[in-house]
């Protein structure tokens, strides 16, 4: 690798695994010109228009940054094909929950190595990955390169950490669609027509992330404040969600980050 981290890339990519994650990244990677990005994967699932797989590493060339987004329960024999490929200045990028930057290292010695953890908001330029690595400066500028066009980064100071990121920011999606089905759902025991209660509750959840993006770092309970009127609607509703989300967040965050840790 060489160049700056300011610059865009203009090296070899090679994605093992082109899932929802996987695809995900290739589409912004294309928006932005990125690459060329060879996608290595038997059963690709997620291409864009035009774009091929091919079920191993391409016969020739070698690659500038590898960048694994299969299964973390089958990393292993997905990159066997890949052994005795890679260059020593090769940046090996891993989306996968629960393998280590140590279980990477062993199996490409010399390779600079970055976790990443992104989200699939990633898909349409607004996600956010948190990363980590112990390779310094020029390897943290191809990352940031790479990751910049998917939506802000976060560097982690401690690889502990990727647990609960994984539970919070990377599962976290998730969390929220549920909350948009439970509320439109309750708009429907109320009685709403189902259909207008998704449109609403959608909405309301799409219009508060703006706002909260329009507000910059006003913190959330601010925004919640403004909201909610002494003895009005909002504070009757809250008095109902408050004592209980809390705690059950904190379960639900420390489940997922549970199960990350067994991932590894």
């Amino acid at each position: 690798m060489d160049g700056d981290s300011d610059s865009q890339i203009g090296w070899p990519i090679w994605l093992i695994g082109c899932g929802n994650m996987g695809g995900a990244l290739l589409r912004r990677w294309l928006d932005e010109g990125l690459g060329p990005v060879a996608v290595i994967d038997p059963a690709a699932r997620s291409l864009p228009d035009g774009v091929t797989a091919s079920p191993r590493p391409p016969a020739t060339g070698k690659p500038d940054i590898v960048v694994l987004a299969v299964k973390p329960q089958a990393w292993q024999s997905a990159v066997l094909p890949l052994a005795g490929r890679l260059g020593p200045l090769t940046l090996v990028i891993s989306v996968m929950a629960g393998v280590s930057t140590a279980d990477l290292a062993r199996l490409f010695p010399g390779a600079g190595i970055v976790r990443a953890m992104p989200n699939t908001p990633a898909a349409v330029g607004q996600g956010v990955t948190a990363l980590f690595t112990r390779d310094g400066d020029i390897v943290q500028g191809a990352a940031e390169a790479l990751f910049r066009p998917v939506g802000p980064t976060v560097w982690l100071s401690d690889e502990a950490q990727f647990d609960t990121v994984t539970a919070l920011s990377g599962s976290g999606p998730a969390y929220v669609f549920h909350f948009m089905e439970a509320l439109a759902a309750a708009g429907v025991a109320a009685g709403l027509e189902p259909g207008m209660a998704s449109a609403l509750a959608r909405q309301t959840v799409i219009g508060a992330a703006a706002l909260a993006v329009h507000d910059g770092a006003t913190p959330a309970a601010t925004l919640r404040e403004r909201v909610t009127s002494p003895g009005g609607t909002t504070a009757a509703g809250l008095g109902v969600l408050i004592p209980g989300l809390a705690p059950l967040l904190e379960q639900v965050v420390a489940a997922a980050a549970a199960r990350s840790r067994e991932l590894g």
